[in-house]
């Protein structure tokens, strides 16, 4: 059986202080048969001359250095330029283990009619890593339908198999800013299948300069409008505005709405027998826990406590988290102390589900 090409699309924009250990990640992959597509979208450190030093020992690597257009058309270019029959995302932040490819590979030849594949992810905070744990629901699900209301993959986990998706379709929309990949992940899974591995192959580098980071509100605006768009087409929704205004400003009159809109999507569920489905259960809970976290971060407890008791969902969050609110509804000064206390509380928890990376990612690049 012949070797296929793997095309590895790494976008670049100031990725010095990691890049050295994505591309050596990629460089000791166990499929050794790759193009590495790295695209430095003008950046203005060092990451030109760091790809220059691989390539120097690599002819695997190409590199294009032009002026900054912007992720998603980055994105596009590299798709463009890549021979491969299979093609890898990969961020010039993230670190994938060596038999990431590989198994991937195989799960494609094992069942060819798959168009996308993603793995499980370790998260990379500092010099530790927090293992993943996988989601018993990735095995039966209707990828079609989870991928109406999140993103089902992360990003710089997923291949995609070019000889299923049609060329018109692997592309990314420059419609949906910071959400380029939700909006491409539901168009492939509504007409083709999807799957998961569900062992972590990757490692998320979780910093404040990455784009999820730097993005968020953004990010999240953009999330909202797709969902809305998916409801819409799937006739589960009608203000889709509720969406939209609950993701420019969190005000009492936004949250009022988004919290009757849940309620709506959750009664038409029901009303059409989908109640029973896993992952009907799993995307609405999801997107119910999306929009929380927005409004929480707002950090307005009487906001966040009407949500939770508008949805009727107080029991689907932490203890501690609902002992915090309603403690600030009515001590609206200890919201602050508490949230503190949270956040390191949650804290010294990653750590002690923690490794130190090294024990994992025994990467030059690391230093």
């Amino acid at each position: 059986m012949s070797v296929p090409l793997i095309s590895v699309l790494l976008p670049v924009y100031n990725g010095e202080p990691y890049l050295a250990a994505a591309v050596e990640s990629i460089l000791r992959q166990d499929h050794k048969r790759l193009e590495v597509i790295a695209i430095d979208d003008g950046s203005t450190d060092r990451s030109l001359n760091i790809l220059q030093r691989y390539q120097a020992v690599d002819d695997r690597i190409r590199i294009i250095s032009r002026e900054n257009r912007g992720l998603i058309a980055t994105l596009n270019e590299g798709l463009t330029l890549a021979e491969g029959e299979f093609i890898a995302r990969m961020d010039a932040d993230d670190i994938a283990y060596p038999e990431r490819f590989s198994r991937q590979i195989d799960l494609f030849r094992e069942r060819p009619e798959l168009a996308i594949s993603g793995t499980g992810v370790d998260r990379l905070i500092g010099n530790r890593v927090v293992r993943g744990t996988p989601n018993p629901i990735h095995q039966s699900a209707d990828w079609h339908v989870l991928s109406m209301f999140y993103t089902v993959f992360m990003h710089s986990t997923v291949m995609y198999n070019r000889n299923v998706i049609p060329a018109g379709m692997l592309t990314y929309d420059a419609s949906y800013v910071h959400a380029e990949d939700f909006d491409l992940f539901r168009r492939i899974t509504r007409k083709f299948p999807a799957a998961m591995i569900d062992d972590s192959l990757v490692a998320y580098r979780v910093h404040d300069e990455s784009v999820t980071n730097k993005h968020k509100k953004l990010m999240r605006r953009t999330h909202l409008a797709i969902a809305a768009e998916n409801l819409q087409r799937e006739g589960l929704i009608d203000d889709s505005h509720a969406l939209h205004d609950i993701g420019a400003a969190a005000t009492p009159d936004a949250v009022a709405r988004a919290a009757d809109c849940l309620l709506s999507i959750e009664a038409r569920i029901a009303a059409r027998g989908m109640r029973a489905s896993a992952s009907h259960q799993e995307g609405l809970m999801c997107f119910f826990y999306f929009v929380y976290q927005l409004i929480a971060d707002e950090k307005q407890p009487a906001l966040t406590h009407q949500f939770l008791t508008q949805t009727g969902k107080w029991h689907t969050i932490r203890r501690r988290e609902r002992y915090g609110l309603r403690a600030a509804i009515y001590a609206p000064w200890c919201s602050r102390l508490w949230s503190d206390a949270s956040l390191r509380l949650d804290a010294l928890a990653r750590y002690r589900q923690s490794v130190p990376a090294r024990s994992v990612l025994p990467l030059q690049g690391l230093a």
